[in-house]
């Protein structure tokens, strides 16, 4: 065995000497030389490997096969003792053995080598300056720094090691790691120190724990290295401990800042926001954290002005390491009301934060000022507490509690100056929210004022739609729709896309559709009302030139896409148009659903291009489906795959048009849609025969007698004697004008829908104007006792002339 096998511990004859510059050597039981230092080598020239594992007899003037009996050489008592060089002549020296125990237990010698005038009998060695230096050094090291045989045991300790542990050095001496350690340190610590007999190489590792039971919990960086022998065989292990506690919770708290910083207000959802700065600091910093805001934020608001009474707050989030959150004594959407001494008020309304043991004053009021609190407190056994305010732009929107329970080192001014920066961060991305649920609210307030707030009475279709804003970054759209009933009980179906986001969009949203309704009312076919439509956007675009959005960085034209479609109840006959949108749906009555073949023309606003119109029939029950772009949101925006989705939902029978139209948003959208969708759903009725009257007309001034005559027969077949006269002078005035200023042929039709329609037509383009006539005149009176009378009035141009329409008022009369 080498010589740094020798214990220290073994005659207790104190230190031992210089392994490297004394001629020193080790000796088994047998006299079989297993160590062997430079020294020795200088002093008798044998080199390492002539002499271990040979008798050691060999090296002194004697024969070789004598034993040699160590134990009558002990320090003080061998005197000069002749030894052999290498090279042949004798030499003189004083030896001194040193008994010990070999890594079996058994005896071995370290003999120690010197010639005669350095040493003298019953004197020990007197150490030089530099190894007193030394061995001052380490012995009085602050840091704990320990020396480990291989059977892992103790050989030195430094004064750091000894107060941490608990221990004197002569107390750690010879014991192992498993009986200075807890269990969890010590065999983290042990594995490491035999992987460094093994490998040879140095192991870096942390740890947490206490240094000795009972003691507090502290994080070490611990560095194990290997001692060799000059043959480079490791020997024993430096094990130095660094209390890396204050660095470790520095790392943690810069940990979570950061974690704060990437995963909360990431949504522009107050609550939602409020709740991952709850997530991400429970269990980290705290065992319990409720967050309660301002009522009014949650609604988009800014906060007023406090009271000083109890103040109420609406628990926005909470988060606990107990699964369910036990501590907490309201649910989230709940409003709690501190009174006035609280914590939490005097935090709210100073905006300062505070640092309490439930044994302060404060918080023991605030007990006792809320028993169901004060219960919570003692059941869980909360011991510190935290109150932080949510600032942000000089506003106080709320307060963090923190608690802990489960810990038991209490919250500390650090904690709270962490508290405090994680607050502020996250109120910064609460104000976010609650500044974008403003905006949004304020935008699609305007958006839902300019669609349809209720639909206008008909009887040509039943309808339901459905509007769904974009939940993207985009914001809100200009998608619209709106149902505008015609003359002669005909009703158009109308739905818009306004390309671009924001509020501009929905300006121009609004504008489309009020001029929609107003060409509407002219009654202009769906193909020249897009015309119309187009000069419109055209006329727009060079008012406002090109348009820049800013939130999206993109550059827009005002460009939008129409589809226009009439239905008349009477002929069941479907006119529609497009401009640049996709076609019609319908769903025949026995549950067919196909695309109408619609010749697209460009969208709104490109200009110069034409567009066309098709007609068909539509079987009574019928279901017209309309829709934007933004209902066939599916991936790589395939529309040929969207409308095929489509028409596979639209053939699934549903109790509803209310329930199909929720089918189709739930089963079509994604749950956060990209984009605007409109969706308007018409089921078809029909007028029959016995609703509808209709007489050919002689162009002749006798014959308006005779029209009067067959109206008042026919309204009081259908009980509508109330407005007999009236619709008897309507139809009187508009047959003369039509006798007197248009040509044949000449027709009258009353139709019975909500409200009484007569309809007279003639073979002339030339559109009537109402005017007020002098005194003197004969003429000039006829329209403007129909616009008296009728509730409304109007002029349609026909593919052979013209109609002159007006709507009498049937409510309360018989059906």
């Amino acid at each position: 065995m080498d010589m740094e096998n020798a214990s220290p511990l073994g005659n207790g004859l104190g230190q031992l000497p210089d392994p490297v510059t004394s001629a020193t050597a080790v000796v088994d039981a047998r006299g079989t030389v297993t160590g062997w230092s430079t020294g020795a080598q200088r002093l008798l020239g044998y080199p390492y490997e002539d002499v271990v594992g040979r008798p050691a007899a060999r090296l002194l003037c004697c024969t070789a096969d004598a034993p040699v009996d160590f134990s009558a050489i002990i320090e003080g008592r061998s005197g000069a003792t002749r030894l052999r060089h290498r090279d042949g002549h004798r030499t003189e020296a004083e030896l001194r053995a040193y008994a010990s125990l070999d890594r079996e237990g058994g005896t071995q010698w370290l003999v120690v080598a010197s010639p005669p005038h350095q040493s003298r009998p019953c004197q020990k060695p007197h150490p030089n300056e530099d190894d007193v230096t030394t061995e001052e050094a380490f012995a009085q090291c602050h840091l704990p720094v320990m020396i480990y045989d291989a059977q892992l045991r103790v050989l030195r300790g430094s004064a750091g090691a000894a107060h941490q542990l608990g221990l004197t050095e002569r107390q750690m001496r010879g014991r192992r790691a498993a009986d200075l350690l807890p269990p969890r340190i010590c065999t983290t610590i042990e594995a490491g120190m035999r992987r460094v007999f093994d490998t040879g190489k140095p192991e870096f590792f942390h740890v947490h724990g206490p240094p000795r039971p009972g003691g507090q919990g502290r994080f070490w960086a611990v560095t194990l290295s290997p001692v060799k022998n000059p043959a480079g065989k490791v020997r024993h292990v430096q094990l130095i401990a660094l209390d890396d506690t204050e660095q470790h919770r520095a790392r943690e708290r810069l940990a979570l800042l950061n974690d704060i910083s990437t995963q909360v207000g990431n949504t522009l959802d107050v609550t939602r926001t409020a709740q991952e700065m709850a997530d991400v600091a429970v269990g980290r910093l705290a065992d319990f954290i409720s967050i309660d805001l301002l009522d009014s934020l949650l609604r988009g608001f800014e906060p007023g002005p406090l009271c000083e009474d109890a103040i109420g707050l609406r628990r926005a989030a909470q988060q606990s390491v107990l699964p369910g959150v036990p501590e907490s004594v309201i649910r989230p959407g709940d409003v709690d009301y501190y009174p006035e001494s609280s914590p939490p008020a005097r935090c709210l309304l100073t905006g300062l934060s505070s640092l309490h043991r439930t044994l302060d004053e404060a918080v023991e009021s605030w007990q006792a000022a809320d028993p169901r609190r004060a219960v919570k407190v003692r059941a869980f056994g909360m011991h510190s507490i935290m109150v932080v305010p949510l600032s942000a732009r000089s506003l106080t929107l709320g307060v963090a509690v923190l608690v802990r329970h489960r810990r038991q080192d209490p919250f500390t001014e650090d904690d709270l100056l962490l508290a405090e920066e994680i607050a502020a961060r996250a109120a910064v991305s609460v104000d976010n929210a609650r500044r974008f649920t403003r905006e949004r609210n304020t935008a699609l307030a305007l958006q839902r004022s300019l669609l349809p707030q209720r639909l206008a009475a008909q009887e040509a279709v039943e309808v339901a739609y459905r509007y769904l804003p974009a939940r993207s970054r985009a914001g809100l759209g200009g998608d619209w729709f709106d149902v505008i009933p015609l003359s002669g009980a005909r009703v158009a179906l109308v739905v818009g896309d306004v390309v671009g986001h924001g509020l501009r969009a929905s300006a121009t949203m609004g504008r489309l559709r009020t001029a929609v309704r107003t060409l509407a009312d002219v009654d202009l076919p769906p193909e020249e009302l897009l015309v119309h439509l187009d000069d419109l956007i055209a006329h727009l675009g060079t008012e406002n030139g090109i348009v820049t959005d800013s939130e999206l960085d993109v550059v827009t034209d005002f460009i939008a896409t129409c589809l226009y479609v009439v239905y008349d109840p009477v002929s069941r006959r479907c006119t529609a148009a497009a401009a640049g949108h996709p076609p019609p749906a319908v769903v025949t009555p026995d549950g067919t659903a196909d695309f109408v073949d619609l010749p697209v023309g460009p969208p709104l606003g490109v200009g110069g291009l034409p567009f066309e119109a098709v007609e068909w029939e539509v079987p009574r029950g019928s279901l017209l489906a309309l829709y934007t772009d933004g209902l066939l949101d599916v991936p790589e925006h395939d529309l040929d795959k969207g409308m095929a989705l489509l028409r596979q939902r639209l053939e699934r029978p549903a109790r509803s048009l209310e329930a199909q139209c929720d089918d189709l948003i739930q089963t079509l959208l994604p749950s956060q849609p990209s984009d605007d969708v409109a969706l308007l759903l018409a089921r078809t009725c029909a007028l029959d025969e016995g609703r509808v009257a209709s007489w050919d007309l002689a162009p002749d001034p006798a014959a308006v007698a005779g029209a009067r005559d067959e109206v008042s027969r026919l309204l009081a077949e259908w009980g509508l004697h109330e407005v007999s006269y009236t619709a008897e002078l309507v139809v009187s005035e508009l047959v003369t004008n039509a006798i007197r200023y248009g040509g044949p042929p000449i027709q009258l039709r009353l139709i019975r829908d909500n409200v009484l329609i007569c309809e007279v037509s003639d073979g002339s383009s030339t559109a009537p104007h109402m005017r007020r006539a002098r005194i003197f005149d004969e003429g000039g009176r006829g329209l403007m006792l129909v616009a008296q009378f009728a509730e409304r009035w109007g002029t349609r141009q026909l593919p052979g002339g013209k109609s002159i329409w007006a709507e009498i008022g049937v409510q309360g009369q018989a059906g």
